[in-house]
């Protein structure tokens, strides 16, 4: 892992192309230079000969690489981001410089800096010259250049290794990332001190989570039926009572509107509010039972999964109700928390949307991927968060990469900001169509140890998202914050909040990671 000391180190050969060209002078030259193009996803020793070999070719070196915003060919690439892939071929002895290539293709770059020599890999011959470099031929041949071919007989797939065993740089690809926006770690934990007292309105679906615990006895002789004995229920408040739990913990001043039915459940989930210190504004319908959904669990295993729903959409009186409250109640943030359970649907979002007061934070967040839903029906919000799942059934598309799938997301919500769940890895957040923009979007690690309940996760993050990007508007700051108490929720058992000191413990145990500490 490089830190800060060798970034500064190495970090003086990562130039544009026109201080390279500075640096080396125009053709004709004394000393020779030659050019490498690549993704250079992961260094791997494919590239190293390639590397090596184009030294001997040349006295100078220029190692250029393609931008973030143009790496389309597989899932989750780049792995590494482009500032630390530049550092790591900075750090090679044989290379004497790095540009990022903010293009598609390297021609302008070529251009400008016209290297004696440009060289491509092996792969690149031993199937027939491919188009692409056809293209690069003539525009280094245009000015009197050659293109060189290194040899080699081995060939290294990035994509190979990435897709199989990851590289563990978590902690290196997140101060990358901070450095990008010149911030550091106490920034973050700073951030968390300015969260008490934002006054936060949130409106969706309550659900009670309960986990029923049993032992397993054995199984029937003449039919396929599992024997197990009860042992003990446990409840816990869902849903988007659990974002208005984690809104409060993190110090929010929180209110909270949702319809519940006239029951033991109801009556459970107002007390549970209560005493977490949750404004609540309930609506009882006495036609609809409070939504449960009871895990039936023996020897750690989940057997079984009981749902006690009714998915109707609430009547057009609850509807005005909730906009009445919408337009009275005095929040900075609003959340709309959405879990299909009657609340929100194609025409009574228009009607609650109509009635956000102006100037308020407006975040949408729509857990719906088992059900019928759609996170497009919230448009023109200022923060969405869905689930990779819950986007490909928005946009109807199965078959797209994860960047191209945001990107279509992000443009057709008309949203400011996009945190794209990725589960285990993470998270994408888009904030800029502009593919020129190295920061328009970017991921963070999920950054979780240990799994040991991963529901509620998303409620997590949203809740500290959505604070972060109230208080400070920062993208990046919003999403790692918003990540590691999803991380934290999903190392607890059950729906706990999570508080602004479990996150702080978080990132003191990153920084000791990434410090060598």
């Amino acid at each position: 892992m490089m830190d800060a000391a060798s970034r500064q180190i190495v970090g003086h050969k990562v130039k544009s192309a026109q201080e390279i060209l500075r640096l080396v002078g125009k053709r004709p030259r004394d000393k020779k230079v030659i050019m490498c193009h690549g993704t250079f996803d992961i260094v791997h020793p494919g590239h190293v000969r390639h590397l090596l070999y184009a030294k001997t070719k040349g006295d100078i070196l220029v190692a250029s690489l393609t931008a973030d915003a143009h790496i389309l060919k597989a899932n989750f690439r780049p792995f590494v981001p482009q500032d630390l892939r530049a550092f790591n071929l900075a750090a090679l002895e044989c290379v004497d410089y790095v540009v990022i290539d903010l293009e598609p293709k390297p021609l302008k770059n070529i251009e400008i800096i016209q290297p004696d020599f440009f060289a491509k890999g092996y792969e690149y011959t031993k199937d027939g010259i491919h188009p692409k470099t056809f293209e690069e031929k003539a525009v280094v041949e245009a000015y009197g250049g050659e293109i060189i071919f290194t040899p080699g007989d081995i060939i290294y797939s990035s994509s190979h290794i990435i897709e199989n065993t990851p590289p563990a740089i978590a902690p290196e690809r997140l101060m990358t990332l901070l450095e990008a926006e010149k911030l550091d770690f106490d920034d973050l934990r700073k951030q968390l001190d300015k969260l008490a007292g934002l006054k936060v309105h949130v409106i969706g679906d309550t659900i009670i989570d309960s986990y029923t615990q049993c032992t397993m006895i054995g199984g029937m002789t003449k039919t396929p039926t599992m024997s197990v004995r009860f042992e003990e229920q446990q409840d816990f408040l869902g849903g988007a009572g659990i974002v208005a739990k984690h809104l409060r913990a993190a110090g929010a001043d929180v209110t909270y509107s949702t319809v519940i039915g006239a029951d033991n459940l109801g009556a459970f989930a107002l007390d549970n509010l209560k005493a977490a210190g949750v404004n609540c504004q309930p609506i009882a319908d006495s036609t609809r039972p409070t939504t449960n959904k009871n895990a039936i669990v023996a020897g750690g295993y989940r057997l079984l999964k009981v749902d006690k729903v009714d998915n109707r959409s609430i009547s057009d009186k609850i509807v005005g109700q909730l906009a009445e409250q919408i337009r009275d109640t005095d929040a900075d943030v609003v959340v709309f928390s959405d879990f299909r359970h009657g609340i929100f649907n194609r025409n009574t979002i228009a009607a609650m949307q109509a009635a956000l007061p102006k100037n308020t934070y407006k975040v949408a967040d729509s857990q719906v991927a088992s059900r019928w839903g759609n996170i497009l029906e919230f448009v023109g919000f200022d923060l969405i968060t869905p689930n990779e799942r819950e986007a490909r059934f928005a946009l109807g598309d199965q078959d797209s990469t994860i960047r191209p799938l945001a990107r279509e997301l992000y443009a057709r919500a008309e949203c400011k900001t996009l945190i794209l769940k990725l589960g285990e890895r993470g998270i994408l957040t888009y904030r800029s169509l502009n593919p020129l923009d190295p920061r328009a979007f970017f991921n963070v690690d999920s950054f979780v140890d240990h799994v040991v309940d991963a529901v509620g996760a998303g409620d997590a993050l949203l809740a500290y998202a959505s604070l972060v990007m109230a208080t400070t508007g920062n993208e990046v700051v919003a999403s790692i914050i918003g990540t590691l108490a999803a991380g934290i929720e999903c190392e607890m058992d059950g729906n706990i909040p999570v508080g602004p000191a479990d996150v702080i413990r978080k990132i003191d145990a990153i920084e000791r990671i990434a410090r060598y500490t």
